[in-house]
């Protein structure tokens, strides 16, 4: 069998940890013996690993260096000094990682002693410059998940790792084609895949039972992503203290967890929105809140192709997304969801025309069961490019 390794941060309930479960869950167990090496070993997606591949253990160096302040130990004082010198030298926070990476993290970090035949970076940043630097394998592959120019990907440190992959993964049109504006010399290794989404497992897995968080007397909307910058939660919670200005009956509740999470709940409380705005943390099963909502929700600023909003057009929920960069790769405006300008505004309009026009509403969703977004199929890609 082939011996593949796969790297990753961690798997808590992100698009692409969910993306990886996904590829492992579909992949053919007689075919790779995988190890999986996570920088945390951590997430809700742990147990969704399947049994015949193997989490190996990270790293002490590792573990201390991106776990927890408790988790440092000897190296505590190392890792506060070097993060603090990586931010005064550097414009935002992937390039701090990046610096942090090259002038004080990956000097202190030993290369594994295993050979594979395959390594993948499911992930960019810190995780491609692991597997470039400390990993030997015949073949390397990298994956990028979002579009890298809207993303702050820092590009004069991740040229020297990518210049050294096989192949760079991403996984929409839009991005293909920003990868290959930036990086034209790597043409010929950058390959579009999509994220592989089960829309079997999908539906089964919607009807496992109804949210008890929910209240039933009320518009249920929903958000599902990381509590960062990117997924855009501080539009909507104004959003949202606009629609209750406005009178609207409503809810919005938001799974998931992140480093923003203080800072939202501050914001939730200025804006008086306790009542209407909550957010709920991580959920194993995310796909019964999907299924139970009146609206879902994706205010991002960018995306890559989102996962999320994958599944939530198989289970034909009402779709209000922002007009990220490359959302038209993802949803036909008006058939598949609405597209809104990406403002509090905008925002709020939208979700207010899903809740108040029944026939719109049952227009989008009569038109996604109608449709099959699952892609199994995929899987004959990923293959062929580890084979």
């Amino acid at each position: 069998m082939k011996k593949v390794l796969i790297v990753m941060a961690s798997l808590y309930n992100g698009g692409a940890e969910r993306s990886l479960v996904n590829l492992l869950n579909e992949l053919p167990e007689d075919k790779y013996e995988i190890d999986i090496l996570l920088f945390k070993r951590a997430g809700l997606f742990l147990n969704q690993v399947p049994e015949a591949y193997q989490v190996i253990d990270t790293p002490g160096v590792i573990r201390r260096l991106y776990g927890s302040l408790d988790e440092a130990g000897a190296l505590l004082p190392f890792k506060l000094i070097t993060n603090g010198i990586s931010k005064v030298f550097t414009s935002n926070d992937r390039e701090k990682r990046a610096f942090r990476w090259k002038y004080f993290y990956g000097p202190c970090i030993k290369k594994l002693d295993k050979e594979y035949d395959v390594a993948l970076a499911y992930i960019s940043g810190e995780i491609l410059y692991f597997l470039d630097e400390k990993v030997n394998a015949r073949k390397k592959i990298v994956w990028i998940h979002n579009d890298y120019r809207a993303a702050n990907h820092p590009r004069k440190y991740d040229y020297d790792h990518l210049k050294n992959m096989d192949a760079i993964v991403t996984i929409s049109d839009s991005c293909a084609d920003i990868l290959l504006d930036e990086f034209p010399e790597f043409k010929d290794k950058i390959h579009m895949i999509e994220n592989i989404t089960s829309s079997a497992v999908i539906k089964n897995r919607a009807n496992e039972f109804i949210p008890e968080e929910f209240d039933k007397n009320t518009n249920v909307v929903l958000s599902i992503g990381r509590l960062s910058e990117q997924k855009g939660f501080d539009m909507a919670i104004e959003a949202s203290a606009i629609m209750k200005k406005n009178n609207i009956d409503f809810k919005w509740y938001v799974i998931g967890t992140g480093e923003l999470e203080e800072s939202l709940k501050q914001q939730i409380k200025r804006m008086d929105v306790e009542d209407r705005f909550i957010l709920l943390g991580a959920r194993e099963n995310p796909y019964p809140y999907i299924h139970n909502a009146s609206v879902f929700v994706q205010p991002s600023r960018y995306e890559g192709k989102s996962v999320v909003l994958d599944e939530a057009k198989i289970l034909g929920a009402a779709i209000v997304a922002t007009n990220y960069p490359t959302v038209s790769d993802q949803m036909v405006d008006g058939q598949e969801g609405i597209v809104v300008p990406m403002s509090a505004e905008g925002i709020a309009e939208g979700i207010t025309r899903l809740i108040k026009e029944d026939k719109l509403r049952d227009s989008l969703k009569d038109f996604l069961s109608k449709q099959e977004y699952g892609n199994q199929d995929e899987i004959e890609k990923y293959m062929n490019l580890m084979d």
